[in-house]
């Protein structure tokens, strides 16, 4: 028997006042939410719009205040700190090769980078050499939220056979060209010369939102020290139309789908660390003050001439006079200030702020700590809690200093490696059949791993049984586990052990040591 649907009447239908986050999160009625109306606009708008005030203060942030600048230094000393260390991982089932004649390739490979690497030849300024380049250009990235790393060539010499130089360039030089006579939209957004194209603070795309260009201003846009010459605006091409390598990268981490410039690393805690660096410095300053022994003597007219003949001659012109020139007195230690007639001296109690200064700040640094990615205790090097709070605060900041450094080796020293590695097959320093012929081929000889700074050890004992058991168990290799611990090559660990036991064995001490009884 079929069922009859039942219509519920307007009389009947129940009156909804709210649902979901209508009177939650979404109320247009809490008087706390209320007038909270923020939009989340393009990323045009959200991040192009405000990069300017968010790299200068990010920049003023990092260079002066302590906290941001510990922020800054620490993600930097960790994730890249002298550099990150090449390890070649060419897929050798996949090229054909035997494992031996895989770790020759590998340790020629090794070499040749190397010499490029550490001469400061690979700079197109000569100051800096790859590793040092690593560390300026994450600190561009994280203070301005991206760099950028020009490739560039030189005549090859005989000290430097390879022509690949960088040129690393800071973010605020990547900015839209100036007097073009293109039609500008916004500040932001403006035509591009080719048909179809536009420039977004300095990234050139296509019609389809792909990037085909970087502008580039020959320096620093308004700068009022380097005034030679007007700004002029030159266009890089994202990709060499011959080999399809970049000509230019962008070290960047993006956060948006339909992001072009990258946000500074301290733009969520800007303000945060701004109060703190003026409560800092109003604290500091009452310290001081409180810190002075100052004595102020008045003179009135029952002990006229006291004073003078106490102190000498501390007045000029009427005693009476009360006119007091501020700069003629200062707060000091054991300071003696006589003032005139009439005139007494007030002070604004400032209470005991000071007691309640390091409860206040330390909560705030958890705070910009838990935003940053970075525990209180590794930001302030501040390991007072038991080993095992120490260790997970260590290991929560690995984390994030794991991440940035994985980030930062795609963008940067993978692509490098790519580009330096087809010019030493070019000149026959590096033997890669099929390099040129097969992308699946060029990818298996360029794969790599980069390796870094290791993780601080609390316990050195539990480290390494921990690293063992590892390695024992198929988790980790040998190699793997020596670059991470102490940074070291595995390979060349077991040839120096093997030479120094080889010697302590030419020596009689090997001999010595066996020869013991077991304790």
């Amino acid at each position: 028997m079929a069922r009859k649907k039942r219509r519920i009447s307007g009389a009947q239908r129940p009156n909804i006042q709210n649902s979901g986050y209508s009177e939650g999160g979404a109320s247009q009625t809490n008087n706390i939410l209320k007038t909270w109306n923020p939009w989340k606009l393009s990323s045009k708008s959200d991040i192009d719009q405000n990069l300017n005030p968010l790299r200068n203060r990010a920049a003023d942030t990092a260079i002066n205040t302590p906290i941001g600048a510990a922020a800054i230094q620490s993600s930097a000393t960790h994730a890249v700190g002298t550099g990150l260390t090449l390890f070649p991982r060419p897929r050798f089932k996949q090229l054909g090769m035997r494992p031996d004649d895989a770790r020759r390739w590998i340790r020629d490979v090794m070499a040749e980078f190397q010499m490029w690497a550490s001469s400061k030849d690979c700079d197109i300024y000569r100051r800096n050499n790859f590793y040092d380049l690593q560390y300026i250009a994450y600190l561009s990235y994280l203070i301005d939220g991206d760099a950028f790393a020009l490739f560039r060539r030189k005549p090859p010499a005989k000290t430097a056979p390879y022509s690949l130089r960088l040129q690393l360039i800071e973010a605020n030089r990547v900015s839209n060209p100036l007097d073009t006579g293109l039609a500008n939209y916004t500040s932001v957004e403006m035509r591009a010369p080719m048909a179809g194209h536009r420039i977004i603070s300095g990234v050139e795309i296509d019609a389809d939102g792909a990037i085909a260009g970087y502008w580039v201003c020959n320096k620093v846009p308004y700068d009022h020290i380097d005034t030679q010459g007007a700004p002029e605006w030159i266009r890089i091409k994202a990709f060499g139309d011959g080999t399809g390598l970049p000509n230019i990268l962008q070290i960047c981490h993006d956060v948006r789908a339909d992001q072009y410039r990258g946000v500074p690393y301290l733009a969520p805690v800007l303000e945060t660390l701004k109060q703190m660096s003026r409560f800092t410095t109003a604290e500091l300053a009452n310290a001081i003050v409180k810190s002075f022994f100052a004595l102020f003597f008045t003179q009135t007219s029952n002990v006229s001439g006291t004073l003078n003949s106490m102190l000498g001659s501390a007045y000029d012109g009427d005693p009476n006079e009360p006119v007091v020139n501020v700069n003629d007195y200062a707060l000091g230690p054991g300071t003696l200030n006589a003032l005139p007639s009439g005139v007494d001296v007030k002070s604004v109690n400032s209470g005991d702020g000071q007691s309640t200064f390091g409860v206040f700040t330390q909560e705030l640094v958890k705070q910009i700590g838990a935003a940053l990615g970075q525990p209180y205790e590794v930001l302030m090097k501040s390991f007072t809690s038991s080993y095992s709070a120490s260790r997970a605060a260590l290991l929560q900041a690995w984390d994030e200093y794991r991440m940035r450094r994985v980030w930062f080796a795609r963008d940067f020293c993978q692509p490098v490696y790519e580009v330096w590695l087809a010019e030493a097959v070019a000149l026959g320093r590096i033997d890669a059949p099929g390099f040129f012929d097969d992308p699946l081929t060029r990818a298996a000889w360029c794969n790599a791993e980069w390796f870094g700074p290791t993780m601080s050890i609390l316990d050195p004992v539990k480290d390494v049984n921990g690293s063992r058991l590892r390695t024992e168990y198929g988790l980790s290799t040998l190699e793997r586990e020596a670059a991470e611990m102490t940074g070291s090559d595995y390979e060349e660990n077991l040839e120096q052990i093997a030479y120094e036991r080889s010697l302590q064995k030419k020596l009689g001490l090997l001999e010595e040591e066996e020869n013991k009884p077991a304790q």
